[in-house]
């Protein structure tokens, strides 16, 4: 028999930031929502991020303009929420090694310029006035001012407290529910039924598990990652700086270990280096090679790093699908169904413009042109 605490509007499996995120605007929308995961809030690859909000990473093109769209709603959340979350609109800076890299970042940045985002060229000789302590010889960058950065897992948890939604924890979803037609009806746990029209997969890495629950397909794979982190430091890297190779590594189709220096200080003192990019699965072993290459390419961009103790190391999964663009809306097959995932190691700055989507959607909105990229039922060739 259902009652009103199995039944709800809206039910959002998985309480990362995205899932946070989707809650959060659906409430707003007037949709009382129900919030599940078998894991704790931010548990899985939101507390295992670096807190991103780029759009310094990505090409003109629909995740772009989703970018842009976050950029704008980050800014709005963070009014809203603690300033616990550590949102900080400190910019990003890509730099070039020689010529060759600065030409490139130049294109880059040109196309980017048309799509809405600020770009300011930096000579080598000024990169110094923005991080003094970079190695020399670099040939130039390009500052991004609308990067920032957020403290995830801190984000996550308030916002999903903003939403003022019911969240569930340590409940797997092991089915989903239909009805006539095979619309889903809810979910079944492993505690309990839940009744509702609507569920959303922000289940992230393990959004292609939840979609074969429904008899659906969403090729996510985990891509893993590992990120250093620093002993307390005074603010040494103001920025997020990286090199202009990390771009391709985040466009790579490569299952092979890909590393390229990405460093950025945080509020509270430790030193973030990344990144790391392989597809081995949900192996997480410590790779020596891959940590030891994040080590010598922050010391390489700034030597002042080569005699801080890094305390610890963590590895994260990313979401990956296949073209680079995550799934966001409705399922083609699944009445009901919608999806929320696949933002690779973009999820955390692209959370609001997606809940907002997802939302809008809920409702039979009219949405942006760009929104077609993300349509999940793009996959169906590979069924």
């Amino acid at each position: 028999m259902r009652s009103m605490r199995n039944t709800t509007d809206v039910i959002v499996v998985g309480a990362g930031v995205v899932g946070a995120a989707c809650a959060y605007y659906a409430t707003r929308a007037g949709l009382r929502v129900t919030v599940l995961d078998r894991g704790p809030v931010a548990g899985g690859t939101t507390g295992s991020g670096e807190g991103n909000l780029l759009v310094s990473d990505k090409e003109p093109g629909p995740e772009l303009e989703l970018a842009l769209l976050s950029t704008q709603l980050w800014q709005e959340l963070a009014e809203l929420l603690p300033s616990r979350i550590e949102y900080e609109p400190k910019g990003g800076l890509v730099v070039a090694r020689d010529e060759t890299g600065m030409t490139a970042l130049r294109e880059f940045a040109a196309g980017q310029t048309k799509a809405g985002v600020t770009t300011h060229e930096v000579a080598g000789d000024r990169l110094h006035d923005l991080e003094p302590h970079l190695a020399p010889g670099l040939a130039g960058g390009f500052h991004y001012p609308q990067d920032a950065q957020v403290m995830p897992a801190l984000a996550a948890a308030h916002l999903l407290r903003a939403s003022g939604a019911e969240v569930r924890l340590g409940q797997e979803v092991t089915a989903l529910l239909t009805g006539p037609g095979g619309a889903v009806t809810g979910v079944r746990t492993s505690r309990e039924v839940l009744y509702a029209p609507n569920v959303v997969n922000a289940a992230g890495t393990w959004g292609g598990q939840l979609a074969r629950l429904a008899g659906t397909l969403l090729p996510v794979l985990p891509r893993r990652g590992f990120v250093l982190v620093t002993e307390p430091l005074p603010r040494l890297v103001r920025h997020k700086v990286y090199a202009a190779d990390y771009v391709a590594d985040v466009a790579s189709d490569s299952a092979a270990l890909q590393t390229s220096p990405v460093v950025e200080g945080t509020p509270a003192g430790p030193v973030l280096i990344g990144a790391s990019r392989e597809r081995v699965g949900f192996d997480r072993t410590l790779s020596v090679d891959a940590v030891s290459r994040l080590a010598a390419g922050a010391s390489a961009l700034f030597p002042v790093l080569a005699g801080v103790r890094v305390l610890r190391t963590y590895a994260g999964f990313r979401p990956y699908l296949p073209d680079h663009l995550p799934a966001i809306g409705p399922d083609p097959h699944v009445p009901g169904l919608s999806h929320a995932c696949g933002h690779e190691g973009a999820g955390i700055g692209l959370a609001p413009a997606t809940g907002w989507l997802v939302a809008e959607s809920l409702f039979g909105a009219q949405l942006p042109s760009y929104a077609g990229a993300f349509d999940p039922g793009r996959f169906d060739e590979t069924r």
